[in-house]
Order: C-alpha cells, then sequence, then structure tokens
C-alpha cells in the first residue's frame, strides 16, 4: 500500500494538469507516520509520502552527467508521472522507483493508481492529513 497526502496529491494532479500535453516525472519523499501531529492508525515507521523535488532542481547536472542532485542521498524512493495520452499503468520508463504514482487526464483521484516497481498496481490510500512543519536550521 501507499500512503499519500491529500495536499501533496492535489498539488501534483495540479501539476500534471498545468505541464499537459507534455508529461511531468517528479521525485518523491516520504515522512514516518509517527512524525505526524495527527493519530494515524499506521505504524510510526509507515512512509507517507508528503512532499516532492522540483523536476528542474539539478537540470544541467542531470543533463550532463545524468545523475540526479537535486534529490538528497537516501530520499526520493518512489515517482509521480503523468501520463497525457494515456496509459493508467505504470510503463518501463516509469518503474526505476520502489514505488510509482501514475495519474492520467482528466487529473483526479479516480484517474491515478500506484503501482510497484515490477508494474503490479498497489492500493493508493490518501490522507486528509497534514505533514509536520519543517525547517531549516541555520
Amino acid at each position: 500500500m501507499v500512503y499519500i497526502t491529500r495536499g501533496l496529491l492535489d498539488a501534483l494532479l495540479e501539476m500534471a494538469d498545468d505541464e499537459e500535453p507534455s508529461s511531468v516525472s517528479v521525485v518523491l519523499a516520504s515522512t514516518p507516520a509517527g512524525e505526524f501531529d495527527a493519530e494515524l492508525a499506521l505504524d510510526a515507521e509507515t512512509p507517507v509520502l508528503t512532499h516532492f523535488y522540483f523536476p528542474d532542481a539539478s537540470g544541467s547536472v542531470t543533463a550532463v552527467f545524468g545523475v540526479d542532485l537535486g534529490t538528497p542521498a537516501g530520499r526520493g524512493r518512489a515517482r509521480f508521472v503523468s501520463h497525457p495520452q494515456g496509459p493508467l499503468e505504470a510503463t518501463r520508463e516509469d518503474t526505476f522507483a520502489a514505488a510509482v504514482v501514475v495519474a492520467v487526464p482528466p487529473w483526479d483521484d479516480a484517474s491515478c493508481a500506484a503501482f510497484d516497481r515490477n508494474g503490479r498496481e498497489i492500493q493508493l490510500d490518501v490522507l486528509d492529513v497534514e505533514p509536520p512543519e519543517e525547517s531549516v536550521d541555520g
């Protein structure tokens, strides 16, 4: 099962809609369920997808060297991809992450699905919770 916050899913669907007819592919990161202020009926270590890394964060370095330096090491074991012309399934190009969330038009909850790295559909559970606030220590 893949858990994702309502706010993140809404932001990803809006991004996919804005970029159509081009596709979107972004790295997703999670927060352990135990770090949420809300009481979740999940094990404290269960990852909940809470945010994404901007796809252009390391554009020039990635283009030249093929290395994604925009994602911190050890983060981003999931990915969101949009398929403006379908299908609502993971393709060979999508399944490099442990989990991939795929969306197709009309960019709503019913047009989203999650898949494992073998392309098998897994349940996508949208949680109506806010992730914990993060701060940057200076």
